[in-house]
């Protein structure tokens, strides 16, 4: 049975209902299990595990120090285009937005590769918006052999495609792709994409096991929090995750978990999570699967990093630009989403070593193979 079958055999309002439904003795039940089962994540998840938090967060970090030891790994996006055409009303590269598009050349690529190379990162998140016909797979494959040629690691957050242009792209080079659900309410998830094939959360939805089947080595997940209820959104990303982990064993799984930014369109989050909270959940995940790579982006602060990093965070961007050419020529183009830390890398780089981290710059060699 694939997960979109599962999903849909789901009511959201008992799902809901139950996230809450935990007693104080149940949490620290689950605290001391060495493995969790999806009732004890919502144990955690749940209001009754917010006080419990200092525990949480202590096991969580004794769990991502023997699993990753003190390493976090450094990556910044790479924003390849703004065009879209879907129509999402939380974010800036919405086809509504009457905004200046661009979409990079080779030339102003290489500019950017460049520039990130000159900060000191050597891995990248290629991005973009979702236009199939002008960024799409040809697009794809014609600019990551020059982005190869710069970085040791490449990542993809792109729309969903098919099995054999995932396949391609493997080929090219790439090494993850990261798929967002942003929601997995149903209701909630038309009410926010109202144009454009992004629209279908059938397709999306599916698009982690065509990533799967053409053998990429991570598959990134992840909600946006501020969409729907996040504690029900969290459970639906955890039982998804572990699907995909007994059909992919071979792939490797992060989680991103970002919550909305200001952008050009404004938004109003209707189901705000509090930093608290939101270190709830991060923790919660540790414990429920102590072998996630979970990543922090430059959307929360500065203060609210230095915080958390320590404690389940595997890898975090830094210097990071959200509109096509922003680290080389800097253009007064729309920006995705607002950014909260705006430290460069060597200063993110400091402060973690600090505290005793590592960061790591470079995570792989060409001559070791692929």
């Amino acid at each position: 049975m694939s997960f979109n079958t599962q999903w849909q055999q789901q009511s959201w309002q008992t799902l809901q209902l139950q996230s809450r439904n935990f007693s104080t003795a149940q949490v620290q039940t689950a605290l001391h299990k060495p493995r969790l089962t999806l009732s004890d994540l919502q144990a955690l998840l749940s209001p009754a595990a917010l006080p419990l938090l200092p525990v949480l967060a202590t096991k969580a970090q004794q769990l991502t120090r023997q699993r990753f030891g003190h390493s976090v790994q450094f990556y910044a996006p790479l924003y390849l285009s703004n065009l879209c055409a879907n129509e999402c009303t939380y974010c800036g590269f919405s086809l509504s937005q009457k905004v200046k598009r661009r979409t990079l050349n080779l030339a102003e690529i290489e500019q950017e590769c460049v520039a990130i190379k000159a900060m000191g990162v050597d891995q990248v998140l290629l991005v973009t918006g979702e236009h199939e016909r002008k960024v799409g797979i040809d697009y794809f494959c014609d600019v990551l052999p020059l982005i190869r040629r710069y970085f040791s690691s490449v990542h993809l957050e792109v729309q969903p495609l098919s099995t054999d242009e995932y396949a391609r792209l493997k080929s090219l080079g790439v090494d993850a792709v990261m798929l967002y659900q942003e929601t997995y309410n149903a209701a909630a998830y038309q009410q926010y994409h109202l144009k454009g094939k992004k629209s279908d959360i059938h397709w999306r939805l599916d698009a982690p096991d065509r990533v799967g089947l053409a053998g990429i080595d991570k598959i990134g997940l992840g909600i946006l929090l501020g969409l729907s209820d996040w504690r029900t959104d969290a459970i639906l990303l955890a039982q998804h995750l572990q699907y995909l982990q007994k059909q992919y064993w071979q792939c490797r799984f992060s989680l991103s978990v970002p919550r909305i930014r200001p952008c050009s369109g404004g938004n109003e989050v209707i189901n705000p999570i509090s930093d608290k909270e939101l270190i709830q959940l991060i923790c919660a995940f540790r414990l429920f699967a102590p072998e996630l790579e979970i990543s922090l982006s430059t959307r929360e602060s500065a203060v609210f990093r230095q915080h958390v990093v320590p404690l389940a965070i595997t890898s975090v961007s830094a210097g990071s630009k959200t509109q096509p050419g922003g680290y080389s020529v800097e253009p007064e183009n729309l920006e995705q989403f607002s950014i909260d830390d705006n430290r460069s890398p060597q200063q993110v780089a400091r402060a973690l070593i600090e505290q005793g981290l590592q960061p790591v710059w470079k995570d792989w060699d060409s001559f070791l193979g692929r």
